[in-house]
């Protein structure tokens, strides 16, 4: 199912393309190298964060209107380094990273604020379950770069995932995504 969902991506951000008109919309992918997904989770007794570098992101920007009009995000599970190689390979085995091996949120339907503020309504799709959500993003253009960061929460029992539990105490069910992506223009 999550060979499909990456091609179910990859398919729309084609499809996206062939309707782009080539004068005015283009294709921007993010910069790995600057790049980064976190995720933020809580425990009793400790918090901890994962950061991931290994960031797939597609956008389709319009010329014409200096805005991103879709955005197709892949992370692999795998790629999540929490600087504790234990805690790691237990969140690979809680959420099945072999089964589902990536994260991935896609929107065709963002809008632009005031002051570089975006709103992202789409799919985040993780563990294998797709649900929908809004993004708050905030966009900052500097030295030929498009930087858009931001958070969200996540529950793991929203994803079917069962919570990690130390010494008998189970990790909180929220945590906290963010996402630092950066496109040159």
């Amino acid at each position: 199912m999550n060979v499909m969902m990456k091609y179910s991506c990859l398919l729309a951000i084609g499809i996206l393309c062939a309707f782009v008109n080539p004068m005015a919309k283009r294709k921007l992918m993010a910069d790995k190298s600057l790049s980064t997904v976190t995720y933020s989770a809580r425990h009793p007794l400790h918090n901890w964060d994962g950061v991931s570098h290994d960031v797939n992101c597609a956008l389709i920007y319009n010329d014409e209107t200096k805005q991103p009009e879709t955005v197709a995000v892949s992370v692999k599970v795998a790629s999540f380094d929490s600087d504790n190689n234990n805690r790691d390979s237990h969140a690979m085995e809680v959420l099945e990273g072999l089964k589902y091996p990536n994260v991935t949120f896609v929107s065709a339907d963002i809008k632009a604020g005031q002051n570089g503020a975006l709103t992202a309504k789409g799919t985040l799709t993780f563990h294998g379950v797709a649900k929908p959500v809004t993004l708050q993003a905030t966009r900052k253009d500097a030295g030929g770069k498009l930087t858009l960061s931001g958070e969200f929460p996540v529950n793991m029992s929203d994803h079917n995932i069962e919570r990690p539990s130390l010494m008998g105490m189970k990790t909180e069910d929220g945590m906290v995504l963010k996402f630092n992506v950066v496109f040159t223009l």
